[in-house]
């Protein structure tokens, strides 16, 4: 427990926890306006249904639960027309989700883990318990979901395995008594979205109930390449499902799921948004004072643009292949006064991709990705059932994985590094003709065996007092392979050219098995690249929390819990200088309040919080082909989080959500430098670092908050009018993996609106999202070779959508 008091001992607390004037001034004003609101519903005699969370493993309302919660409905995704993780970001503040080129990133609080295959998820992501700890899995397509919530802040003792960012617990619908079927179509006409759900469930006899459900989405695109002439990135979605449910005896229940999904995406939605020239000297060089799309122009490949505008210019044939699968095995077995439940599941995926990474119209090079992983996962848990003095839980966890993984980057014959080689008066670059025909390919093993046991209990001190402790002991053994090869891109075998691989290395920083024991330059004797590594982490993670019902429409929290994520290898670094990172561990203060005041029409949740972070993961770019891992020692997280709903009148619902949100480094002075960045820190391996102590990270907007309306008009004969009215905002931020400051995007404002008809058995709607058309750019870096080969300073950007007007149909027999 020392380490989890520690922080208040710490002398910056008190300067640390000096909330801003601008903080205080909106969380108070959200406050006062709702006050203000709660008094007209006192009139009234509307009231809210109670929200069920499993945000503590044991079904609750959200007014009982002492987490910082979001949650999301299946009424509200249908209304917001939410059908994967990257669309809840805009309905709850402090959570943000990127696509990359390679990679996708999940942020709760500013924490989250970057762009490496590497890395398991800061933000848990949990499915029916089953844990979806990996990237690619994030890409997932929602399919028929009771609802989504989101735990903010370490949830280290009833989810563990690395959630010390937040989880993401998302449920399915289950199978029902009555039989039931829906389906559901939607056509948004921007980007010709095509979507259609069917779901059938109903019991089969008197003790077995089925539920079938399927998705099949197609998309044309959003964004214009120019340069063929057509619409993307163009997807292809499929996913089915099928859950039963048992009960085997009056006692013992079971739950089998099995689940399919494939999505495929042929292009990308990313675009040059910046291209700033060259600072060769004049005459230097025929590509002199030039921009990359200037240096394009006079190398006489197709116009390249450079403007945020939706259209892009790439010639290769991009596309991104995944396919998971699911089968999870829930058996709960009722005692006089406990329930033991065995959760079993495996998850398996396939992708395979492959990315114009040069991210211009010229034939430069492409690059590859393929990814194969495995899981099994089985947790035990033992609660008490009865509201006593007492209620507790506890349980053991085991878990077995295995990825493996290879990358490549494909220099073909007809390269444009060959019409570069021949007009350059750089010695050096003159030798990346060598690079013709070949192949770089990094190829990685990651395998991981965990156990955990944990206990978390509630005593009742008093009729209006709780205490709750927790705990949580994980033991984790990990063991990682990598190794990089130069082949002859023709044979696929190791290449004969001598030349190649220090080319590589001297142009790109490329370091492979070939040059081991040769010499770059006089005396300088060169590593290989085939490592391996092992590790072992023991943890134990405490909880201590205090709840005080102050009446029957108030509760107070306040909370203290350690966090921890597993240390682990890097697989993107293309030197053999990064491999091992730390592990990272958090601790984590949190003060709440639950209130349903005005006999239930007004629903408020706050939430202060204090995150102290140690050896935080970070992954940044290298300035040429890859991304680097390392530990920023110390980080600080602190914020405000206010949301709840407000029954105006039996008609009308207005929900809202704020948060204030405060992140900085308070030492990293080992980060990578953006292009052109001035470091005072000497190289390390060849590597140029900066000091990013005081900065904030990527995806920390200080503000950000959204309003909803939702009505519901009686129009008489079992006819309804039904509309919903949502208003986002988000403060800027920097959305650049190496935090160069001219990728500040600004803040962005958004309109969402769905009005329908809703009859007993049918629904009709138009869906607009995005009626501002705000641009705003998800995730920014440089784009490769720009700096080291033509000397530019060159971004590219993932943006996201633009406007969406869709018709939505439903039938419900």
């Amino acid at each position: 427990m020392t380490r989890l008091f520690s922080l208040i001992d710490q002398p910056t607390l008190k300067r640390r926890t000096r909330l801003n004037r601008l903080g205080y001034a909106i969380a108070a004003s959200s406050m006062v306006v709702a006050i203000e609101h709660s008094a007209i519903a006192a009139q009234s005699t509307a009231g809210l249904e109670e929200i069920v969370v499993t945000a503590q493993k044991r079904e609750q309302t959200l007014s009982e639960v002492p987490i910082s919660v979001g949650v999301v409905d299946a009424s509200r995704m249908r209304a917001g027309n939410i059908n994967k993780i990257a669309d809840l970001s805009e309905f709850l503040p402090n959570m943000s989700m990127t696509e990359t080129a390679a990679s996708t990133q999940l942020y709760v609080r500013g924490i989250g883990s970057g762009n490496n295959q590497g890395f398991e998820q800061s933000v848990g992501q949990y499915i029916d318990g089953i844990y979806y700890g990996r990237q690619q899995l994030l890409r997932m397509p929602f399919l028929d979901l009771q609802r989504v919530e989101v735990l903010r802040g370490p949830q280290s003792i009833l989810f563990g395995k690395n959630s010390i960012a937040g989880a993401l617990n998302l449920t399915s619908a289950r199978p029902t008594d009555e039989f039931e079927a829906r389906l559901d179509s939607l056509h948004e006409f921007e980007s010709d979205q095509r979507e259609y759900t069917a779901i059938v469930s109903g019991p089969l006899t008197d003790d077995l109930r089925a539920r079938l459900a399927y998705r099949s989405y197609e998309e044309d695109g959003f964004i214009r390449n120019t340069l063929k002439n057509a619409d993307e990135p163009q997807r292809d979605e499929d996913a089915v499902r099928l859950t039963i449910d048992g009960d085997l005896t009056e006692a013992f229940s079971a739950s089998l799921k099995v689940e399919h999904d494939n999505f495929d995406t042929h292009g990308r939605q990313f675009e040059i948004v910046l291209d700033e020239p060259n600072l060769f000297p004049p005459g230097s060089s025929p590509l002199a004072g030039l921009n990359l799309a200037g240096a394009m122009r006079v190398l006489g490949q197709p116009v390249l643009e450079s403007a945020f505008n939706f259209q892009r210019q790439v010639n290769a044939a991009e596309f991104s292949n995944s396919d998971v699968d699911n089968q999870t095995l829930t058996l709960t077995y009722d005692l006089d006064n406990y329930t033991l439940t065995s959760v079993s599941g495996r998850v398996k995926y396939e992708t395979e991709e492959l990315c114009d990474c040069d991210y211009t119209p010229a034939n430069i090079f492409e690059g590859t990705i393929g990814e194969n992983y495995e899981q099994f996962s089985q947790e035990l848990r033992l609660s008490s059932t009865s509201r006593g003095r007492f209620e507790w839980l506890l349980g053991v966890y085991l878990q077995d994985t295995k990825m493996n993984s290879e990358e490549g980057f494909n220099v073909y014959p007809d390269s444009l590094l060959r019409t570069v080689a021949a007009i350059t008066t750089n010695p050096q670059q003159r030798l990346i003709v060598n690079l013709l025909g070949t192949r770089i390919e990094r190829q990685n093993e990651h395998k991981s065996d965990m156990q955990a046991a944990f206990f978390q209990g509630t005593w009742t001190l008093a009729d209006e007092l709780r205490l709750t402790l927790g705990g949580r002991f994980n033991q984790e053994d990990r063991s990682a392979f990598r190794e990089i090869n130069v082949l002859d891109l023709a044979t696929g075998t190791i290449t004969r050219n001598p030349l190649a691989p220090l080319v590589y290395v001297g142009s790109f920083k490329i370091y492979s098995e070939q040059v081991e024991g040769r010499e770059l330059l006089p005396g300088v004797i060169l590593p290989g690249h085939s490592l391996r590594g092992e590790r072992r982490e023991t943890q134990f993670t405490p909880l201590v929390g205090l709840q005080w019902d102050v009446n029957d429409q108030s509760m107070l929290y306040v909370s203290a819990t350690n966090g921890y994520k597993a240390g682990g290898f890097d697989a993107r670094a293309n030197n053999p200088f990064s491999f091992e990172f730390q592990q990272e561990k958090a601790t984590s203060v949190e003060v709440g309040n639950k209130s349903r005041l005005f006999n239930g029409s007004l629903e408020l949740n706050a939430a202060l919080f204090y995150t102290d972070y140690e050896d935080l993961q970070i992954s940044q770019f290298d300035g040429t082909l890859g991304f680097n891992v390392g530990n920023a020692k110390g980080t600080k997280v602190r914020g405000i989080e206010l949301d709840g709903r407000w029954a105006a009148t039996d008609e009308l619902t207005v929900s809202y959500a704020y948060s204030w949100l405060d992140f900085e480094f308070t030492d990293f002075r080992n980060g990578n430098c953006y292009n052109r960045q001035v470091s005072t820190i000497p190289p390390v391996n060849g590597a140029r670092l900066c000091d990013y102590t005081g900065l904030r990270g990527q995806y920390t907007p200080e503000h950000s908050a959204n309003l909803a309306f939702d009505h519901r008009y009686s129009l008489g004969n079992n006819l309804a009018l039904a509309s919903s009215l949502m208003f986002s905002y988000r403060d800027e931020q920097n959305v650049h993996d190496n935090l160069d400051p001219k990728l500040q995007i600004p803040a962005s404002s958004r309109i969402h609106l769905r009005i329908g008809l809703e009859a007993e058995n049918w629904q009709l709607a138009f869906v607009g999202k995005n009626l501002t058309e705000e641009k705003v750019l998800t995730y920014s870096g440089n784009v490769p070779l720009s700096a080291n080969t033509f000397g530019t300073n060159t971004f590219y950007g993932f943006v996201d959508r633009g406007r969406q007007l869709a018709l939505e149909a439903s039938y419900i027999f």
